[in-house]
């Protein structure tokens, strides 16, 4: 579809002949292929006789988007979920914006229609986790792709650092960033989070990249982050998974749609007691799915405090 809409795009009029010809098609096949074109919102006209032609119309020389439905739609919703700062990384609504209006330009108008529908009726929260500036986020990337040594200021749990690095990847988990790499000065693998990563500059310096201590960096990430001391809560919220994840930024942990408004939630906490204190704060009706434990700990501490209440 794209080698024939590239052709139709020429400006000229191609007899059918010739056209199937070009296509290495039989003129069946080309028919059919014309009317997907036309079924698209693309403008084809055909004039017929011996001399028949088929011609794209003046004004739909933009370069072909061939998206299926769920396709553009997957590409709408990331722009927006990018825009709300779902990504973790700091983007703002215009770039989103301009980068939708672009989009449109070169979609079908049918396809145009869908997405416009879904950009109005969709919306996310914003949320409060940390951002990763795009310009970090770019220079790691390059200094990755290019293996050149980094070097950035670093505030970590023991204070202000700076830091030369061999770095080897960048990791999202839920919506904070982190650099994977070689540190050049604790001779070991470390993991940087990128919010807190400041000034870094891609040097000169080139490296051969060591062998990585894991096959799934993520999935090794994840697994360190959740210690085997951590508490795995898991419950079904009473909203959409959206709006879950905006009030409850301050829990570690994912989330699965159950419908439009529902959701389950696996939670990783040191203590039930946490977990209680921000679904107080939060008021978002809930349902223990495990551990029982925590339905229990919920329980006595209800009963606790209605007694403090009824005196």
């Amino acid at each position: 579809m794209l080698r024939l809409l590239s052709l139709l795009q020429s400006g000229r009029a191609w007899p059918a002949a010739e056209l199937a010809t070009a296509m290495e098609v039989p003129p069946r096949t080309l028919r059919r292929d014309i009317d997907h074109l036309r079924g698209l919102g693309y403008p084809v006209e055909s004039s017929r006789g011996p001399g028949g032609n088929y011609r794209l119309v003046a004004g739909t020389a933009l370069p072909p988007l061939m998206l299926e439905h769920d396709e553009a739609i997957a590409t709408v919703l990331g722009l927006r979920l990018a825009a709300a700062g779902g990504t973790g990384v700091d983007l703002t609504a215009e770039s989103a914006d301009r980068a939708a209006a672009k989009l449109r330009r070169v979609l079908p108008p049918a396809l145009r229609r869908r997405t416009d529908e879904m950009l109005a009726a969709v919306e996310f929260g914003t949320g409060e986790q940390p951002r990763v500036a795009q310009d970090v986020l770019n220079v790691l990337a390059a200094a990755i792709a290019a293996r050149r040594c980094l070097e950035f200021a670093y505030t970590g749990k023991d204070g202000p650092s700076s830091r030369t690095v061999e770095p080897m990847r960048l990791v999202q988990l839920g919506t904070r960033w982190y650099l994977y790499a070689w540190d050049l000065g604790r001779r070991d693998w470390r993991s940087f989070r990128l919010d807190r990563i400041g000034a870094p500059s891609k040097t000169e310096v080139a490296f051969e990249p060591r062998a990585l201590p894991v096959d799934d960096v993520a999935a090794h990430l994840q697994e360190r982050f959740h210690s085997p001391k951590s508490l795995r809560i898991t419950l079904t919220l009473e909203v959409g998974a959206a709006e879950a994840a905006a009030r409850l930024h301050r829990v570690d942990g994912s989330f699965e749609a159950l419908g439009d408004d529902r959701c389950r939630y696996v939670a990783y906490v040191d203590s039930f007691e946490w977990l209680a204190v921000v679904l107080t704060l939060t008021d978002i009706g809930f349902t223990v799915e495990e551990p029982a434990e925590f339905g229990e700990y919920l329980a006595r501490t209800g009963e606790r405090l209605l007694r403090g209440a009824t005196r």
